[in-house]
């Protein structure tokens, strides 16, 4: 079989405008559908899109991930230096041929490159976000009139979103380039949720804008209990990333001990070694057994830990009339998390089961980082001195 070179840019161009093609319809759709809508509502619309599309795009990539289509297309951005597989059915076929069941076939080709195609779709529509806020932000500083800062619209946000979504696709030329590297796969995985994040605290400042809204109030205990809680989830995704990029489910298949035991032999060491290749140790050899178990019980038993604290915020959001929604969301979520999470340990890692648990986390990301940013703290009331105090000091 021909080598092939990890980097083929003369695809690169057909690629951007089968993005620009995936990225129409939604641009249309919102378009017709809020054409004479403030700017404001019509960015909130697109950004509400454009979060739901890379929602998807989130979940696709953990099908990519889970199916062992990550290496279908072997170079970036294209398929054997093609636009698509139909190009590369040659390359394809050979490979298919002297490994039936290896990383490239027809159909994991296939799966790889509409993730790449839904990438550069949503790419294109953030770039969207980022062009349009500028323009309405310039229209708004000449309009005359004096605004308040709950009517001005931020372009930074966009912005910051559109360098982060270019990072993103470095990450994912990294994935494909440096074969699986578990450390790449599961940064891709974070920064695909940093992207949620940024795209979901965005839809909520332009939604504060159009309707000249401000944020919720939540008392000092509570507003640091979500925060606490939001920090808490982003550790436990990572750990849930590493176990899935170091193909570490099948560690453990009982429940709720593992391998018989409420614990197991483990390495350490080894397991938390971030920068190896997949499958390897530390020192060059095969990665152990005991540093997967390791690799997966961490994370079962931070779970433990991220369930009750997630619980008991749903619990005290849910005291609140202005959070009552996003509190059932998260109760939701966190038992949908629970069952994934079993499903995966007791029937043997099931594509669905699996597709699930990155979903769920997903969800999670987006409902508290809602929560996050459409609230603020109750200000400390101002202790004015009084007048009789300031004449018994002097």
């Amino acid at each position: 079989m021909d080598t092939q070179d990890l980097y083929n840019l003369s695809p690169a161009v057909r690629l951007m405008l089968m993005g620009l093609v995936v990225a129409l319809g939604p641009l249309a759709w919102v378009w017709a559908r809020n054409k004479h809508a403030p700017v404001a509502q019509r960015l909130r619309v697109l950004t509400l899109v454009t979060l739901f599309l890379t929602f998807d795009l989130v979940i696709f990539g953990a099908f990519t991930r889970l199916t062992d289509s990550g290496l279908g297309c072997p170079d970036w951005p294209g398929c054997y230096g093609s636009a698509s597989p139909v190009g590369a059915q040659m390359h394809i076929d050979a490979a298919q041929s002297a490994m039936p069941t290896g990383p490239v076939t027809h159909a994991k080709a296939w799966i790889e490159m509409i993730h790449r195609y839904l990438a550069t779709g949503v790419g294109v529509l953030i770039l969207t976000l980022t062009l349009v806020t500028w323009m309405a932000r310039r229209e708004q500083q000449r309009s005359a009139g004096i605004r308040t800062p709950a009517s001005v619209l931020s372009p930074w946000w966009p912005t910051a979103t559109l360098v982060w979504v270019c990072l993103q696709g470095a990450f994912g030329a990294l994935t494909v380039t440096m074969k699986l590297f578990p450390a790449i796969v599961t940064m891709h995985l974070l920064g695909g949720l940093v992207l949620l994040a940024l795209l979901r605290a965005q839809s909520v400042r332009y939604a504060q804008v159009h309707e000249q809204a401000k944020p919720s109030v939540l008392n000092t205990a509570n507003r640091r209990f979500v925060l606490a809680a939001f920090a808490l989830l982003w550790l436990q995704i990572a750990l849930g990333g590493w176990v899935s990029t170091n193909y570490a489910v099948l560690a453990c298949t009982d429940f709720p001990a593992c391998q018989g035991s409420f614990w197991p032999s483990m390495d350490f060491s080894q397991g938390f070694t971030l920068w190896r290749e997949l499958g390897a140790s530390h020192e060059g050899g095969y990665i152990s057994f005991q540093a997967l178990t390791a690799i997966h019980y961490v994370h079962r038993l931070a779970a433990y830990t991220v369930f009750a604290v997630m619980m008991l915020l749903a619990l005290r959001l849910h005291a609140l009339p202005a959070f009552r929604l996003q509190a059932r969301w998260l109760a939701g979520l966190m038992l949908l998390q629970v069952a994934t999470g079993l499903s995966n340990v007791v029937l043997g890692w099931p594509l669905l089961a699996a597709v699930g648990h990155t979903g769920g986390a997903a969800a999670l990301v987006v409902v508290l980082t809602g929560i996050v940013f459409s609230s603020q703290t109750l200000p400390e009331p101002v202790r004015v001195p009084s007048l009789n105090a300031s004449r018994m000091s002097a």
